[in-house]
């Protein structure tokens, strides 16, 4: 009887560990949900598809909202290290989980293969992204209030997740703003599921006031090779602040792609690696309208940002300011948001850059003393060395 009793155990902490991923932060709302607390298994790392509107928005967390004072604290112009992973025992914030500590290094899903994760590989992984709002009060947010900040497009290969914090991002209201964790994975390894984990965050080292744009639906306008579009459109992208990705849900969506087409916080929507630098109200000078037949391109105001290419001009005729574009062009944004449209080079997964920092989020557990090799990485490794390491991490990663 002991015996399978020990049997029991050890195949339902398996079956906690194995799934899907999400952030982890106290500071999150459902920090806490566990398999029991709903009616069906919503906790943090559950997918989200075809549900209601109060069912994915915030994950249907709203109702276990994090302490006031756990807060994501994000320093401006600097890296955060975020915790990615199947369950909240594979993180230093095992403590509460109901499966104990599982932490195995870097691992994202101790003990489970890479499809736990959804992905094949490196070369299959298709970023995630983190998005903020200018809102003290989580009851005011709308979903067009989010913009997408940062991007990691290696994002959910390794448990310590790096996202660059632009410079140049304001104060928040009364010291507090509401940010999100969104990602959608290749739908080589399953498709229709969104991931979205709310939590509470601050701006700190703020120096600039000047407030983010109006954010727009992102459009569809990467190559996409395997889909016979072997060249960008970069006249239709959207340019500055852009919408996270709603997608395949009963409600809501702003996004219509089907079934094998999903959308990805990737150059196939003009989300570049790293901070999003464009985000600002005086970002561009002018930008031009998009569309497929849109040879113009966008004129920025600080020169250097990646999100326009370098060789980009811009025709006086067809642009206007930031903010009148944007306004103008939201009718039209989401009618090139289907999956004929050309998506990403499959190679953007190589275009990395690698930190780490010791900011109030990425403290670790004392305990995690797997995980230390990784916390004393160079600060700043060039693209072609963060390629290297993880494919080094991919051939010498081993399930439990």
């Amino acid at each position: 009887m002991l015996a399978l009793l020990i049997l029991s155990f050890i195949f339902s902490s398996l079956h906690l560990v194995a799934g899907h991923a999400s952030i982890w932060h106290p500071s999150m709302f459902g920090f806490n949900v566990t398999q029991q607390t709903f009616s069906y298994d919503n906790r943090p790392v559950a997918p989200l598809m075809a549900m209601t509107f109060d069912q994915w928005w915030f994950h249907g967390h709203l109702g276990y909202p994090p302490h006031p004072t756990d807060v994501f604290e994000l320093p401006a112009g600097q890296n955060v290290t975020a915790e990615v992973a199947c369950d909240k025992g594979a993180t230093s914030y095992y403590a509460s989980s109901p499966g104990g500590n599982v932490q195995n290094g870097d691992d994202v899903c101790p003990g489970s293969p890479m499809s736990e994760y959804h992905t094949t590989g490196l070369d299959d992984v298709k970023g995630c992204g983190l998005a903020i709002a200018y809102k003290s009060n989580v009851s005011e947010v709308q979903p067009d209030d989010f913009t997408i900040f940062s991007i990691n497009q290696t994002c959910v290969w390794t448990r310590f997740t790096d996202f660059s914090v632009p410079e140049r991002m304001p104060p928040c209201p009364n010291d507090m703003c509401l940010c999100a964790f969104f990602w959608i994975h290749s739908q080589d390894s399953g498709g229709e599921q969104n991931y979205m984990n709310g939590f509470q965050c601050r701006i700190t080292n703020s120096t600039s006031n000047v407030g983010l744009a109006t954010s727009q639906v992102p459009r569809r306008c990467g190559a996409d090779p395997a889909n016979g579009k072997p060249d960008a459109v970069p006249g239709n992208c959207t340019y500055g602040a852009k919408q996270p990705f709603y997608w395949y849900q009963q409600q809501d969506n702003n996004m219509f792609e089907g079934t094998y087409s999903p959308p990805f916080y990737t150059d196939l929507y003009n989300f570049k690696d790293g901070a999003q630098n464009d985000i600002f109200q005086d970002s561009y000078v002018s930008i031009p309208v998009p569309g497929p037949n849109q040879t113009a391109l966008p004129v920025l105001a600080v020169p250097g940002n990646a999100a326009v290419p370098s060789s980009a001009s811009a025709s006086s005729s067809t642009t206007s300011t930031s903010s009148a574009v944007h306004s103008s062009s939201s009718t039209s944004t989401s009618a090139s948001t289907t999956s004929s449209s050309p998506s990403s080079s499959p190679s953007s997964a190589s275009q990395k850059t690698c930190s780490r920092n010791t900011s109030a989020f990425s403290r670790r557990s004392v305990a995690d003393d797997s995980s230390k090799p990784f916390k004393h990485r160079l600060f700043a490794m060039t693209k072609h060395s963060r390629k290297l390491d993880m494919q080094r991490r991919s051939s010498l990663w081993r399930p439990l």
